[in-house]
């Protein structure tokens, strides 16, 4: 068995459900809201265990997982078009690719409004003066709008991570003593 295949499904399912959505949004001039849609999805992803639960446990029917995330969906108020969607994936036994959907949405939606998205992981979290300053050397580098998507990862000890695009950017100081350390085992 292909150990790939499996993920190469949930890419799929998730790249048609964002397809319709993306769609729908923009016929309906939505995609500014449905933008903050998808970031406010992420972030209750992120930070509710419960919520991850509702998405991946088997043990939920179908009846009773629809109506939890309908429930969800409308108190975070969320647009119509994602509210139904996510309704219509429970009762599809799809809300486990609601991640991958997320990100697949993400992309199309910086993709129609000319932004590149620049996931930057740094060992504390950055000011707004920082992220702004950081947003217009991306921006110059790279000749477009660029909306950053920031972790903390205090591994790092300090400096940045940044992935723009297939572009990689490591200044972190972990990376320098890891770097150092392999060149003294060389001379050693």
């Amino acid at each position: 068995m292909d150990v790939s295949e499996p993920a190469s499904i949930s890419t799929g399912i998730a790249q048609r459900y964002a397809t319709a959505i993306f769609e729908l949004a923009k016929e309906d001039n939505a995609l500014d809201a449905v933008d903050r849609d998808v970031d406010a999805l992420d972030a209750a992803l992120s930070e509710s265990a419960d919520l991850r639960d509702l998405i991946h446990s088997p043990i939920y029917t179908r009846t009773a997982q629809e109506a939890a995330i309908g429930a969800v969906a409308v108190k975070m108020g969320l647009t119509g078009i994602l509210v139904n969607t996510l309704k219509l994936m429970a009762s599809k036994r799809r809300l486990f690719v609601l991640p991958q959907l997320l990100t697949e949405l993400r992309a199309m939606i910086a993709e129609e409004k000319g932004v590149v998205t620049a996931e930057v992981t740094a060992a504390q979290a950055l000011s707004d003066d920082q992220r702004a300053r950081l947003a217009e050397t991306l921006k110059a580098q790279v000749g477009r709008d660029i909306k950053l998507n920031t972790t903390v990862d205090e591994k790092l000890i300090g400096g940045l991570i940044v992935k723009v695009g297939s572009r990689m950017i490591d200044t972190s100081v972990r990376s320098k003593l890891l770097s150092l350390q392999n060149a003294m085992k060389e001379v050693g």
